[in-house]
């Protein structure tokens, strides 16, 4: 099964986005094994024609006006289901830094710290007025990059901003709870670390020092902001990537929790089934299956 690594070549570097308009006019494309992720959060809408996007738990058939929302690093595949012209404006975007004090009441949600953007979709197909708005900016933002009139890169942020105060507004199962300010200056570098030191050990004292503060406090500093212990949170970002290399890779499974710094088999698939509700094994029996 083919897996990549998809890198978004952003089109203005300080707003950290790629906003582009697809036409395709091919014969119906069978699903194919390319699965991919990225960084960057994404968001597509169909114009015109059928598109099929696919993601390790949903299928999303979408039709002229429906929309999408696929989170940063979540493992997704696109294909087209159907002869018929196919039309669709996709926007990649690195929420970062977009992060202003006004936002850190929900930082933890909008850089999926604690569940995946993904989940969100439920309001697309529950709430026609949610969908239309997120489609009408998605439509404005390749407007605005396209003609870059004076002061596009202003109206670039604020439709940013007002996609996300969307999202917040219609989110009708409150999973967008506000939960505490969170300081980006402080909470940026210890994720940071923490993804680039998911295959090695992780010791709690040096992140407190990245942090500033004492392991004690750290220890209650991280709860109260993000809602989870930090080892719980470590270990889900342990099971993410996982996730990655089980579908990129061909090294057991053995070889892969050892890569993610999980040496304890027992509570790797102990983790694994926590969070996937399945073993490794089966997952990529699924992937495969719907790839």
């Amino acid at each position: 099964m083919e897996t990549f690594k998809e890198p978004i070549h952003y089109q203005n570097e300080h707003l950290c986005m790629k906003v582009w308009q697809f036409t395709n006019t091919n014969p119906k494309r069978p699903l194919g094994q390319q699965w991919h992720y990225h960084k960057e959060v994404e968001l597509i809408i169909v114009q015109e024609g059928k598109l099929d996007i696919r993601t390790p738990d949903n299928l999303y058939r979408l039709s002229p006006g429906d929309v999408v929302l696929i989170g940063s690093s979540q493992l997704h595949l696109s294909y087209k289901p159907e002869d018929e012209a196919l039309v669709y404006i996709v926007l990649h975007v690195d929420l970062q830094p977009y992060f202003d004090p006004a936002m850190m009441m929900y930082y933890r949600h909008f850089s999926e710290m604690v569940r995946p953007l993904e989940d969100l979709n439920y309001m697309f197909l529950e709430n026609e007025h949610a969908r239309r708005e997120i489609g009408r900016i998605i439509v404005d933002i390749h407007a605005e990059m396209m003609d870059k009139t004076k002061g596009y890169e202003i109206a670039m942020s604020m439709h940013i901003k007002h996609l996300l105060l969307t999202l917040l507004r219609h989110d009708r199962r409150e999973l967008l709870q506000p939960f505490g300010f969170v300081d980006a200056a402080v909470m940026k570098p210890i994720l940071d670390y923490v993804e680039a030191h998911l295959g090695k050990k992780i010791e709690m004292e040096e992140v407190s020092r990245i942090a500033g503060m004492s392991y004690t406090y750290f220890s209650k500093f991280f709860k109260k902001c993000v809602g989870l212990s930090f080892t719980d949170y470590v270990n889900r970002q342990r099971i993410r990537k996982a996730e990655q290399l089980l579908i990129t890779k061909t090294d057991i499974v053995t070889e892969i929790a050892i890569a993610v710094g999980i040496e304890n088999m027992a509570h790797f698939y102990e983790l694994f089934k926590r969070y996937n509700n399945c073993t490794p094994k089966e997952y990529v029996r699924k992937l495969l299956r719907e790839g």
